[in-house]
């Protein structure tokens, strides 16, 4: 079992913390420690309602008390630009022969000072991120496969596709369903496996992620649960989106949304729910058909009452089973799903 402590200086909150967050959410008993020196001296629970007493130290020295074996990055700065006292933290660590995991489209592991004092330490430094080489062209293998394979989308970035995925995967392994989860991105990746679809490629793209999910397809499995990035509507990001719908040539889709966002993070409006799923069935149309499964919420800047009517006005709006898989539970949602696999 691993010991990790997560760096994510002034960034320790609901949503800059991703990859953090997420190891807290679902790996809490291998999280020793959170450096903030914000928020020194606070614990998880305080912070984000998860992950219990882990405590908030205000930096790697303090940590050490608890026995770290692994500093993971916890955010993702602004640009992929370390500053000079993640830089500092980042040197700490390896220096104590602790081992660094990184998400960061800037790859460590080409820092040369960082690499010679983590040899020197016996500590190892992973950059999640990196592409597998050689690449994976596609080879259309999709045509042949018997085990369904389900995609999370989202109507924008940060909607919740990795949790609802993860959830999904979670919740079905609970019914005795053998699931295989596929990460597209470091956080997805550093919970279970997958590649980083935002760093390959774009001519590799499908293929990276019809490798993947051929790799891991077991003569007992009964769903392939692949992560989502971006939105297809977003146009920063819609070419990786489309790339990973292609790839995964999914079976059945399961859609997230951010109730309280009526626009993308690009600033350009989120088109009507129903005209964003019908894009997706329509780019699958030319292979294979595809059908919505579902739909997750994201509500948690709503009261309960509220969040309640948005589900309810969401599901009977769509016609599909809805919730806030975290905050309501799976209700129809997960039903729905293994009704479709069995």
């Amino acid at each position: 079992m691993a010991r990790f402590v997560i760096l994510s200086i002034d960034s320790f909150d609901y949503i800059e913390n991703k990859t953090g967050n997420m190891l807290i959410r679902y790996r809490t008993s291998e999280v020793v420690a959170i450096i903030d020196p914000s928020k020194q001296g606070l614990c998880s629970q305080d912070v984000i309602g998860v992950g219990g007493k882990i405590p908030v130290v205000s930096s790697f020295n303090e940590s050490k008390q608890y026995k770290p074996d692994t500093l993971v990055i916890g955010n993702a700065p602004q640009g992929g630009v370390l500053g000079a006292d993640v830089k500092g933290e980042l040197i700490s660590a390896l220096s104590f022969g602790v081992n660094v995991i990184s998400g960061m489209h800037h790859f460590l592991s080409k820092d040369k000072k960082m690499l010679n004092i983590a040899k020197q330490n016996n500590a190892k430094i992973l950059d999640l991120r990196k592409p597998p080489s050689p690449p994976h062209f596609p080879k259309g293998t999709w045509k042949d496969r018997s085990t369904p394979v389900l995609l999370v989308v989202g109507s924008d970035c940060d909607t919740g596709k990795m949790t609802t995925a993860w959830e999904i995967k979670e919740r079905l392994s609970a019914y005795n369903k053998n699931i295989e989860f596929i990460g597209t991105g470091q956080t997805g990746i550093l919970l279970s496996k997958g590649v980083a679809i935002d760093a390959v490629v774009a001519d590799f793209m499908a293929g990276e992620v019809e490798y993947i999910i051929d790799k891991h397809i077991k003569s007992d499995t009964d769903l392939v649960v692949v992560e989502g990035q971006g939105a297809i509507t977003n146009y920063a990001y819609s070419g990786v989106t489309l790339g990973l719908l292609h790839g995964c040539m999914p079976d059945y889709l399961v859609l997230t949304h951010d109730v309280g966002r009526d626009k993308d993070v690009m600033g350009h409006e989120i088109p009507d729910l129903g005209n964003f799923m019908n894009i997706h069935i329509d780019l699958m149309a030319p292979f294979r058909e595809t059908r919505f499964l579902g739909i997750n919420l994201l509500t948690f800047e709503l009261s309960e009452e509220e969040a309640i009517e948005k589900v309810s006005y969401y599901k009977t709006k769509y016609e599909l089973p809805t919730t806030d898989l975290i905050r309501f539970g799976d209700s129809d949602f997960i039903d729905a799903i293994k009704d479709a696999i069995e």
